[in-house]
């Protein structure tokens, strides 16, 4: 069978593939791509409005983002990361906006306040201290903050009411915190990507093999679900984005940087508000503090989401346990990935993560009104016929070997590049969608680094103006990106739900 010839094959139609297919064809549109996905539609796994994508994290109110140190100081290394990073994406969004190559802003992204919400003298004690640490640096200048229940209550009327009179309270809040539907983004991106010369999309069409060839290239055999008719592809460069599935792909390649990583895969669940009354009442991502035991992915929130212009409200996530990788996944995924190479990092890390499986069974098995109990401490007013229960995305967290070649957990995400720069691959979790671009970027960096010189590294401090500069050292330069991105992108209106209120208290 004749091989088809493409300079780049992205497997996975998500947020991580259309952000590098966009940026390799931006820096060089006579390259060749062909993107892959198994079902029918692009973007229905993680990256889809439902399954957790829809935030934008930039760590304004994400409150496992600022940890505590021993000495008692707010940890800000990764909140000062995660929101550069996203910084990174609204000023390629923007120029894509502006270029015409993504629809409207209100299409994908909308205004959704970022706050955090906390009770008890303990947590208000922790937000005002992280509230103190971070307006100090000029990545969260504009954070507000408020011990006052009226205050609040303008802010978010759903979490006060019915709250019992007299309990401590606090909340931070970020005005122009952003909505973000991954999911029609990503399908934006890769429409524009066919609107191009040189761009194939396969769906319903999985990878069954992969084996690179003497001249380096891989021939990959793809395979239609319905069709069963099987296609050959002749790549010069694989980038892996297949969300949980990654792993096992990886893992087929052979190559020697994917060796020794394995999966712990988390389920998740939301309950989704079913009356819309209550839906137009809440304007805002309101985050607090995770239970003891929870996973990272599990910070519970009450969280509006804007979906084909319709407001929704969702509380959760609720963690589950799951040997699936993907969501339309099988339960064999994670026994399948089991290696020799990664038997001994996934036993290690079993027999020291038996809390946290324990604590993610028990979640699986909540009741409804056990979990409308947990949303009564964010809405005390909650009626569980009010809520139903949908099922999220998979997330796959990296296990790898440590240097005593036992397994350690990881939260994060992580991009793989094979020594020989022809294969990538994106494994992890969170932040994800948020800072695909920063991500992407990575990949273009390490695997086409003569696209980032010259004239490429001119086009993208066109796409990118703060590319290879640092927001966190430079005020002035976020100052100046931060203004544009707002005006492109639409975040600097004020909703009606959502007006800039002035403080009637401040911290100590």
């Amino acid at each position: 069978m004749t091989a088809k010839k493409v300079d780049v094959l992205l497997v996975g139609a998500g947020a991580m593939s259309s952000t590098l297919g966009t940026l390799l064809k931006q820096l060089d549109p006579s390259l060749t791509i062909a993107m892959v996905e198994r079902l029918d539609q692009v973007a229905q796994e993680s990256t889809d409005a439902l399954n957790n994508a829809g935030t934008g994290h930039a760590a304004y109110c994400e409150l496992n983002y600022t940890p505590v140190k021993a000495d008692g100081s707010v940890d800000t290394t990764k909140a000062f990361s995660i929101n550069s990073a996203f910084e990174l994406s609204l000023q390629l969004w923007s120029y894509l906006v502006e270029e015409g190559a993504l629809p409207a802003p209100k299409k994908f992204i909308n205004i959704a306040p970022h706050c955090s919400f906390v009770w008890g003298d303990e947590n208000v004690g922790f937000l005002r201290k992280r509230y103190e640490t971070l307006r100090q640096h000029h990545l969260f200048a504009d954070m507000e903050y408020s011990e006052d229940p009226a205050q609040i209550t303008e802010w978010m009327p759903l979490v006060m009411k019915d709250r019992p009179a007299g309990e401590k309270v606090a909340a931070t809040r970020i005005a122009y915190g952003s909505d973000v539907n991954f999911g029609e983004l990503s399908r934006s991106m890769v429409s524009n990507l066919q609107q191009q010369d040189g761009f194939d999309l396969y769906l319903n069409t999985t990878v069954e093999d992969l084996e690179q060839q003497k001249d380096q290239t891989w021939q990959v055999e793809l395979k239609d679900r319905h069709t069963r008719k099987t296609t050959v592809i002749n790549a010069g460069f694989v980038f892996i984005g297949a969300g949980g599935a990654a792993l096992t792909l990886l893992q087929k390649s052979g190559i020697q940087e994917g060796k020794g990583y394995g999966g712990f895969p988390v389920s998740g669940q939301w309950l989704i508000c079913n009356n819309q009354a209550i839906v137009e009442q809440h304007h805002a991502k309101v985050y607090g503090k995770p239970p003891l035991g929870a996973p990272p992915m599990s910070v519970p929130h009450l969280d509006t989401r804007i979906i084909n212009g319709k407001k929704a409200l969702l509380f959760g996530p609720f963690a589950g346990f799951t040997t699936k990788f993907l969501k339309k996944g099988s339960i064999l995924d994670l026994p399948c990935s089991i290696r020799a190479n990664n038997l001994r990092p996934l036993m290690s890390v079993g027999l020291s993560n038996m809390d946290l499986t324990r604590y993610l069974i028990s979640e699986s098995l909540q009741s409804h009104e056990a979990r409308v109990d947990s949303l009564k401490k964010y809405f005390p007013a909650a009626k569980k016929e009010d809520w139903e229960l949908s099922i999220a995305g998979q997330r796959v967290q990296i296990i790898k070997k440590d240097k005593n070649g036992s397994g350690k957990l990881e939260f994060g995400t992580e991009v793989i590049v094979s020594s020989d720069k022809t294969m990538s691959a994106l494994l992890g979790a969170s932040p994800g969608a948020s800072t695909a671009v920063q991500a992407m970027l990575n990949v273009v960096e390490r695997a086409f680094p003569h696209l980032v010189q010259g004239e490429g590294g001119q086009k993208l401090r066109q796409m990118i103006p703060s590319y290879q500069q640092s927001l966190t050292d430079d005020a002035q330069l976020l100052k100046t990106v931060r203004e544009r991105t707002l005006r492109v992108l639409q975040l600097d209106e004020q909703s009606p739900a959502a007006e800039k209120q002035v403080l009637t208290s401040s911290p100590p």
